[in-house]
């Protein structure tokens, strides 16, 4: 079961400059791009901070396991382009696209400037576009291919940080992932989304800064406090619902979610 074994997998983001050796935690890309390379495939890993993805090549090589990564830019199109041309050329098709870069940054409509909001669209809903305006007359030409986005909790609920950009895309990005799922369903693609709620990765320090005036030790109790199970999920979580959107055990599911939070949407309602 949820064998990738001979499939080329395009993750996205898919580099952190931690390992998860000194209780960082993985980034969510790394331990997606890990996962699917443990499960047979072979992952073509791009980030836009090379030693970000040299990181994951690492730990995936001293694995056993098969990647390559590369240095772009998902929200400028030529890159996207060269990116998926490559994998073409070099493995002659893409099964699996992960769509996994975000960021967030506060504010309100209000405090938030232009050019902060246009950069927030443009990582967390236009990369998407962009990749998957590469990548599925590809996956249409094969007559198969997955294609997995991750978004957030932020889309579905006001999660107690002032981050409208990032509600805003990641929103996007669910009802983006729902008609482009219905327009390729006869053509063998699927899209879905996984929707990570609080996670402990590498990014919480970065939020801390931004949202908690760099208290970490307090942001992460408050996070923890937030969820129902009593803490925040890891990357692990995130990647074990990537994969079960990848993997032909998902053959029937296409244009919807799978939530990943501990019950935090559940629980406000």
């Amino acid at each position: 079961m949820l064998d990738l074994s001979n499939r080329i997998a395009l993750v996205t983001g898919c580099g952190s400059r931690a390992d998860g050796s000194k209780g960082e935690g993985w980034g969510n890309g790394q331990a997606i791009a890990t996962l699917f390379a443990r499960r047979g495939a072979h992952v073509v890993g791009c980030d836009r901070d090379p030693e970000a993805a040299e990181v994951t090549r690492r730990i995936v090589a001293a694995e056993g396991g098969s990647i390559e990564v590369h240095a772009c830019d998902v929200t400028d199109k030529a890159s996207v382009d060269a990116l998926a041309a490559d994998a073409v050329a070099r493995h002659g098709r893409i099964d699996v696209l992960v769509n996994n870069v975000g960021r967030s940054e506060p504010g309100g409509p209000v405090e938030m400037d232009e050019e902060t909001w246009d950069a927030q669209m443009d990582v967390n809903l236009k990369s998407a576009y962009l990749c998957c305006k590469a990548v599925l007359p590809v996956m249409e030409r094969q007559g198969a291919g997955a294609v997995v986005s991750i978004a957030s909790v932020a889309a579905l609920r006001y999660i107690g940080k002032p981050q409208v950009a990032y509600s805003a895309s990641k929103a996007a990005l669910l009802q983006f992932t729902h008609a482009t799922a219905v327009i390729y369903a006869s053509k063998g693609v699927r899209l879905n989304a996984v929707v990570p709620g609080l996670i402990g990765t590498p990014l919480v320090r970065r939020l801390a800064d931004k949202y908690a005036g760099g208290d970490y030790d307090g942001f992460v109790a408050t996070r923890n406090a937030q969820v129902p199970m009593g803490r925040m999920g890891d990357a692990w979580d995130v990647a074990h619902a990537a994969l079960f959107l990848a993997s032909d055990e998902a053959r029937y599911v296409t244009g919807t979610e799978i939530v990943v939070d501990g019950g935090f949407v559940a629980a406000t309602r």
